[in-house]
């Protein structure tokens, strides 16, 4: 891999970790903004727990992809890689 490949995979994870910090401040935000409504406007019948768990496990996955699943594109890159270096050995 050379200079601009391994700075293309970096900046590809940075921008990948930056998606998921926007989308969890997002989240905070909404999910702050939905509990005041809902204890303002109906303290008996609390309903933020729906969006709070469905956009939660959202939120969780995203995080998964981008900090716990190992890169797929890096995989590909080293493959592809290989296959370059057997094409020209094959010259």
């Amino acid at each position: 891999m050379d200079n601009s490949q391994a700075y293309e995979a970096a900046k590809s994870r940075v921008e990948a970790k930056m998606g998921f910090y926007t989308h969890i401040a997002v989240y905070a935000a909404v999910i702050t903004f939905l509990v005041l409504i809902d204890l303002v406007t109906s303290a008996q019948s609390i309903w933020f727990h729906w969006p709070l768990i469905g956009w939660g496990v959202a939120v969780a996955t995203h995080a998964l992809f981008v900090f716990i699943v190992p890169n797929q594109f890096g995989v590909t890159e080293a493959r592809i890689e290989d296959e370059m270096r057997r094409q020209q050995a094959k010259r």
